[in-house]
């Protein structure tokens, strides 16, 4: 099976405005999600991210705080998937919850050491 990456891109402004139960029902409707992803064997693996971070960059390791501080969105979490082609994948992440509340799904397909040598 060939696996694939999926980026939530989140919008940090809107999710803000949400209630404490609506950040809850956000957070179960991933939960369900993910459980579906495992029962039909597609979920490899997920997790949220934290809004900040650390960028690291150029020959001089140069150190900054992570892009995201002056953005409205944020990439909120991940979900590695595993499908025999990107089409099931494209489906899948249709039914994604980062999709409610304005948010949008990057799918970026794992590459495989076989993949490189073409």
């Amino acid at each position: 099976m060939k696996q694939f990456l999926l980026l939530l891109h989140e919008n940090n402004e809107k999710l803000r405005e949400l209630s404490e139960q609506e950040m809850q029902a956000l957070a179960d409707a991933h939960m369900k999600w993910a459980s579906k992803l495992a029962k039909t064997g597609n979920l490899i693996s997920g997790d949220g991210l934290h809004e900040k971070g650390v960028l690291i960059t150029g020959k001089d390791c140069v150190i900054k705080d992570g892009p995201y501080l002056e953005s409205k969105e944020i990439i909120g979490g991940y979900y590695l998937l595993q499908s025999e082609n990107l089409e099931t994948i494209i489906e899948l992440a249709k039914e994604c919850p980062t999709h409610y509340y304005g948010g949008t799904t990057e799918i970026r397909p794992i590459l495989n050491m076989e993949d490189y040598d073409s």
